[in-house]
């Protein structure tokens, strides 16, 4: 029996979900928290993840103490403190700062399909990185990433491209994270050996 399932998610202990909406055959790593976001089907975190207010795509990989859509403070105000909008944990009556809140939701990362965010990696809020890329260990990312380019440091600087760009255009074309799970298990064998060329070459219609 598979450990899984397109039922339910597959939940490690210690897992914080916050109106969190998880695909098929997902899994969340001991320790990790999910607010306000969407998991695609295929994805997964490791351990002690922190996810906010993100749109995550398909099969995306994502590594232990990763940040992705980390909150933020208001910077243009006279105090940045959780007392200006989370009010009511210091005063009875005071409230909380809907608007606030309502505005930092907004402020959505997107994650496309077959991603890879290494370990200790954060993507700041309101950034997009695109379908097969890679963010490296430890990086910081600032910008929007490419599809398939790789980056890394302190703040995230394009490295190299995955693929050469019209093979990258072909695997977006084919789209093979839309395929049925039993159509991705028929395949298997060829992900396995084949060459992202070679797959596509047998695989495009």
């Amino acid at each position: 029996m598979p450990r899984l399932t397109e039922n339910e998610p597959f939940l490690h202990p210690d897992v914080d979900l916050t109106q969190a909406d998880l695909g098929r055959f997902t899994e969340i790593g001991k320790g990790s928290r999910i607010a306000f976001s969407t998991l695609g089907d295929y994805s997964y975190c490791d351990r002690y993840a922190d996810i906010a207010n993100a749109d995550i795509g398909k099969f995306a990989n994502i590594a232990s103490f990763v940040r992705i859509g980390a909150t933020d403070h208001p910077l243009t105000t006279a105090s940045m403190h959780h007392f200006m909008y989370r009010s009511s944990d210091y005063w009875d009556g005071a409230g909380v700062d809907d608007t606030f809140f309502a505005q930092r939701k907004s402020r959505r990362a997107r994650i496309g399909h077959d991603t890879w965010i290494g370990h200790n990696a954060q993507i700041k809020p309101e950034i997009t990185v695109g379908h097969g890329a890679v963010v490296a260990s430890g990086s910081v990312v600032t910008r929007d990433v490419p599809p398939y380019m790789i980056v890394a440091g302190v703040p995230a600087i394009p490295l190299r491209r995955r693929f050469p760009a019209d093979i990258a255009n072909r695997l977006m074309a084919l789209a093979w994270w839309d395929w049925s799970h039993d159509a991705i298990r028929t395949a298997l064998d060829d992900f396995r050996r084949l060459s992202a060329k070679a797959f596509l070459d047998k695989y495009e219609a």
